[in-house]
């Protein structure tokens, strides 16, 4: 028997393998006798057919048969014995046989891509951090006065302490409605901040049955676009926010706040915690951008269409039903994933290597730590996280996952660098 194996790239490659007669035939005969029970021609009782005549008869449709299973055993042995793991669905390419020949053929298959890990000593990411204002924390108490408002109908719009319900319709360019755009019963919040300038002042002096249009640039994204709207009032409601003293303070906190600084200081203390831990996600993003950015190592295909696979079935599960939308372009939305995906791939094999490598393993008295430290926070019982971190393989997976990014932090440089822009935390 030959075999070669062809290193096509990173992680293409190709075996081929040409099987004498000779080697063949033990499979075949081996096929006959198995055949021989379940078969019948006139003349002979089921399973007596002389052994000659079934060669004569079904030879060649049971060789046929046969090859298949010759080409997956072989093909399997070849790389066990190479110690060659495959990953992915091996394709036979190539089939060459007819019987009383030699059988060659020829399968494509993929490997984990061969690399050595970098050194991140030179690796230098910037962490923005940002701590809580003051002006953050009196929007906060007013979002929470807002929630709390009285409402009373009112004659016209004089001022922004005021919520209109309206008929709201998009209108184009040469100001006609824009088919499919009205939306019926919309609130718009004066007091809002997000609230578009230009339709606080075209709602000025409102009254329910008038009609009025704002037109503005709407940013989305790193994009604007233009819009121009038709907003027909149907009711104007007078909003009267309650005091932030102490009396607010119990209501929105159920009684656990006292007083009107306590609940302050607990809102600086949120978000406080809001900000640190979208510094560390947008910190974790960027380090790991710059890390995988060091490979040039191409990624299995079949890998990556196994994690757009993932983010399929993402979509199906925000759906009802598990059903994709309707009009759902599957083809389209495979294709606008992929950049995504092929990162994805090639960092969950560099994260492989990385926890092989440092062989990260999650001791009892780690998986205690933490446990207790969660039951505090959660309120269950430590036993049952500590059962649900030994027994459940994505847990402890994350905790793997949570030491390794650890080490690598300890291995850059981080420059921390403090900021109020707001966009810096976005996860890119």
């Amino acid at each position: 028997m030959e075999v070669t194996i062809n290193t096509v790239s990173d992680c293409d490659r190709e075996m081929t393998v040409t099987m004498s007669q000779e080697e063949l035939q033990p499979h075949f005969d081996k096929a006959y006798r198995e055949a021989a029970p379940e078969l019948e021609i006139k003349g002979f009782r089921k399973g007596k057919v002389p052994m000659p005549m079934i060669k004569k008869m079904f030879g060649a449709g049971i060789e046929y048969q046969t090859i298949e299973e010759v080409t997956n055993e072989t093909f399997r042995k070849e790389l066990e014995s190479r110690s060659i793991e495959p990953i992915g669905v091996p394709t036979i390419v190539k089939m060459d046989f007819k019987p009383g020949t030699p059988l060659t053929f020829q399968v494509k298959f993929e490997v984990k891509p061969e690399f050595a890990l970098q050194d991140l000593s030179g690796v230098a990411v910037e962490k923005y951090v940002h701590s809580a204002t003051d002006e953050e924390v009196q929007n906060e108490i007013e979002r929470l006065q807002q929630i709390n408002a009285a409402y009373e109908e009112a004659a016209a719009v004089s001022g922004n302490d005021f919520v209109v319900t309206a008929d709201m319709t998009d209108l184009d360019e040469k100001g006609a409605v824009v088919p499919g755009s009205e939306r019926a019963g919309m609130k718009v919040n004066l007091r809002e901040k997000q609230t578009e300038k230009e339709i606080k002042e075209a709602l000025q002096g409102a009254a329910a049955g008038d009609v009025r249009e704002a037109k503005f640039e709407h940013q989305h994204g790193d994009h604007s676009h233009h819009v121009h709207l038709r907003i027909a009032v149907t009711k104007v409601e007078k909003m009267t926010l309650p005091p932030a003293d102490d009396a607010l303070a119990q209501k929105v906190s159920n009684g656990k706040f006292r007083t009107a600084d306590e609940m302050r200081a607990n809102i600086r203390k949120d978000l406080e915690t809001f900000w640190t831990e979208r510094s560390d996600r947008r910190f974790e993003s960027d380090l790991l951008n710059q890390i995988v950015t060091l490979y040039g190592f191409s990624v299995p295909e079949s890998l990556v269409q196994s994690v757009i696979d993932s983010y399929m079935e993402d979509v199906k599960g925000q759906q009802p039903g598990r059903q994709f939308p309707k009009g759902f372009d599957e083809k389209r939305y495979r294709e606008s994933v992929r950049g995504s995906a092929v990162w994805q791939a090639k960092w969950l094999l560099i994260k492989e290597r990385m926890l092989s490598d440092e062989k990260i393993e999650i001791s009892d008295a780690e998986i205690d730590a933490v446990a207790a430290e969660e039951s505090a926070k959660l309120n269950i019982d430590k036993e049952r996280l500590v059962n649900f971190y030994k027994t459940s393989e994505n847990a402890l997976e994350r905790l793997k996952y949570n030491r390794l990014l650890a080490s690598l932090k300890q291995k850059v440089k981080i420059t921390e660098v403090a900021t109020d822009d707001y966009s810096k935390f976005a996860v890119q």
